[in-house]
């Protein structure tokens, strides 16, 4: 599988219903907002700042309980229209679940951070970051494929043990 491929895979594990066409065109757009976050995030962990990061806690849970991260707004709004991109589409349920995650993730920096556990905060913080990289540089969310594993174990048997 070429690298292409496999990033266009990840999209759909998201939950994005994209043709290769529509996921190309889309490969910078889909990478603000998570570039936006990850590059946020490096700030307030450099400043140590946990009031930055309980801020970016909070655009995390509006980002997964909407149809749209808030960063996605400035995008199509915004920026898309100086740079001549297209606009976003909603963002499916498995990415709002990642975004989700990384709101429990970025609150609990928050809390070492406020509590002068910077060494923990940071640890834990860079392994978001790490995270948030792999969904930006490659469109691989870690919770998105962590649900498709657990919904392929939860779909009903096609074919009931008494019929085989």
């Amino acid at each position: 599988m070429n690298p292409g491929t496999w990033m266009h895979s990840n999209l759909i594990t998201q939950g994005y219903r994209l043709s290769r066409e529509e996921s190309s065109e889309l490969s910078f757009a889909l990478r603000f907002s998570t570039g936006l976050c990850l590059t946020l995030v490096v700030a307030a962990l450099v400043l140590e700042s946990p009031a930055m990061v309980f801020g970016l806690s909070g655009i995390g849970l509006i980002a997964g309980f909407s149809a749209r991260h808030p960063f996605d707004h400035l995008w199509n709004h915004v920026v898309r229209h100086a740079l001549g991109g297209p606009a976003l589409p909603p963002n499916p349920s498995r990415r709002r679940h990642g975004f989700k995650v990384a709101t429990v993730w970025l609150a609990a920096v928050g809390v070492l951070l406020s509590a002068g556990a910077t060494m923990a905060a940071v640890v834990l913080g860079g392994l978001l970051l790490a995270a948030c990289g792999a969904v930006t540089a490659a469109n691989l969310c870690i919770p998105s494929v962590a649900l498709a594993c657990w919904e392929k174990t939860q779909a009903p048997d096609p074919m009931p043990s008494s019929n085989r």
